[in-house]
C-alpha cells in the first residue's frame, strides 16, 4: 500500500510497504531503496539512498517510525544529514492520498493484456451504458411487467448510487454506472484506494442504500395497501441480499474480507468466525437454508485466504473498525433477511417467492 508521498529535491518520494515488512522507496517513480519481507515486520527500516542532481552526489535517508494497529507513521528526511522534512501521518491522511501506480515492465501482448484493454474500453465508452440499461429493461420487462421493469431498474440504479456516494465522499473519481442484464449493477471508479475501511465503506453503502429504500417500499405498501410497492421491498431485499454474500467479486465478500484482513489476533479471527456462525444458523433457524449455505462457503473462502493477510496492499482496519464493519454489516444482512421474511408470510404467492427462494 502507499504509505507516503512527499517532496524530494522537486521531485515526489513514495514509499509503499505492507504488514509483512516490505517497503520500496520510489523518487519520481524511479526505485531507490527496497526492503524484503521480514521475519519481524514489525521492525522498521531506514531506507539510504544516493540521488544524482547537476553532476553531483547526494546522500539521502528516510527514517520511518510504523505502527500498523492503530495506525501511525512518522517520518524523518535527511539529505546531506540535513533534515529537510519530517511529520506524522494518520490513517485519515492515507485515505486522502490519492494512490499513484508503481511502474511496470512493459509485456508482450497477451490474454490478460487485451483483457484490461478491452475493460478500459468498456469504461470509457458512454454509449455501452446505454445499451446495456436497455438490454437490462428488456430483460426484466421479459421476466416480470415493464412497469415492475422500470421500477427493479430505479432499485438497481439507487443501489449502485450508494457506491458511487461513498466514492465521492473519498475524493475518487467516478465512471458512472453500468447496468447487466440478468446480473444487476455496477459502480466503477478510475482511482484506487489505499485502506480497508475505504473498501468496507464503498462496499456496503451499495447494499445499505438498498436497504433503506426496501423499507420505505415496505412502510409504502402498508399505508397504501398497494402491492407493488410491497413486490418492489421484497425483491430488491433480495438482490441486496445477495450482494452481501461473502463471495467475491460480491459486495459481501470485500467487507468481510477486509474484516478477516485486518485481524492480527486469534481472540480476532474466532470472533469473526463465532459470527459467521451466527449468521448460519439464523439463517437455518428462520428457514433460509440456501442463505445459510452460501454464507458458509463464503466465509469458508474468506478464512482460507486470512493467510494472506500481511501481503495486502491496503492498510488495514483497526479494531474499532472492525467492530463497526461486522456491526454495519450483519445489521444491513439481518434487515434485509427481515423483510423478505415478514413479507414471504402471507398468502401472496409472488411476495412469498423471495423466501421460497432461500428456503430451497
Amino acid at each position: 500500500m502507499q504509505l507516503l508521498r512527499i517532496d524530494c529535491l522537486g521531485r515526489e518520494l513514495r514509499l509503499e510497504g505492507s504488514m509483512a515488512g516490505w517497503q520500496a522507496l520510489y523518487w519520481d517513480n524511479q526505485l531507490v531503496s527496497q526492503h524484503n519481507a521480514s521475519a519481524d515486520p514489525s521492525s522498521n527500516p531506514v531506507h539510504l539512498f544516493t540521488l544524482q542532481a547537476d553532476q553531483t552526489e547526494i546522500q539521502c535517508k528516510l527514517s520511518v517510525d510504523l505502527t500498523w494497529q492503530p495506525f501511525s507513521l512518522q517520518y524523518q528526511l535527511h539529505v546531506n544529514d540535513e533534515i529537510i522534512n519530517q511529520s506524522a501521518l494518520n490513517e485519515k491522511d492515507i485515505e486522502r492520498q490519492e494512490v499513484v501506480q508503481r511502474p511496470k515492465t512493459p509485456n508482450k501482448i497477451s490474454i490478460i493484456g487485451l483483457g484490461s484493454l478491452a475493460l478500459k474500453l468498456f469504461k470509457s465508452a458512454k454509449v455501452i451504458k446505454v445499451l446495456f440499461a436497455a438490454g437490462s429493461l428488456a430483460a426484466y420487462a421479459w421476466l416480470f411487467s415493464i412497469q415492475f421493469a422500470i421500477a427493479l431498474i430505479l432499485c438497481l440504479v439507487f443501489h449502485e448510487y450508494g457506491h458511487i456516494r461513498a466514492m465521492k465522499y473519498f475524493g475518487l473519481k467516478t465512471k458512472g454506472i453500468y447496468l447487466i442484464p440478468f446480473v444487476g449493477g455496477l459502480a466503477l471508479s478510475d482511482d484506487k484506494i489505499n485502506t480497508r475501511w475505504q473498501d468496507v465503506y464503498i462496499s456496503i453503502m451499495g447494499p445499505f442504500f438498498g436497504f433503506i429504500l426496501s423499507c420505505v417500499c415496505l412502510l409504502v405498501y402498508w399505508i397504501t395497501d398497494i402491492e407493488l410497492f410491497a413486490g418492489l421491498a421484497v425483491f430488491n431485499a433480495l438482490l441486496n441480499l445477495f450482494n452481501l454474500l461473502p463471495v467475491l467479486p460480491l459486495d459481501g465478500g470485500h467487507i468481510l474480507k477486509s474484516i478477516a484482513f485486518s485481524m492480527n489476533s486469534v481472540v480476532g479471527l474466532v470472533a469473526c468466525v463465532l459470527a459467521a456462525v451466527g449468521g448460519i444458523f439464523a439463517s437455518y433457524y428462520f428457514g433460509m437454508a440456501l442463505l445459510g449455505f452460501l454464507l458458509a462457503i463464503g466465509s469458508i473462502e474468506i478464512l482460507f485466504e486470512w493467510k494472506r493477510r500481511h501481503f495486502s496492499e491496503l492498510l488495514p482496519l483497526d479494531r474499532y473498525g472492525q467492530l463497526v464493519s461486522a456491526l454495519w454489516y450483519f445489521t444491513t444482512l439481518g434487515g434485509l433477511s427481515a423483510i423478505i421474511w415478514i413479507l414471504g408470510q402471507g398468502e401472496n404467492q409472488a411476495l412469498a417467492l423471495p423466501l421460497k427462494i432461500l428456503s430451497s
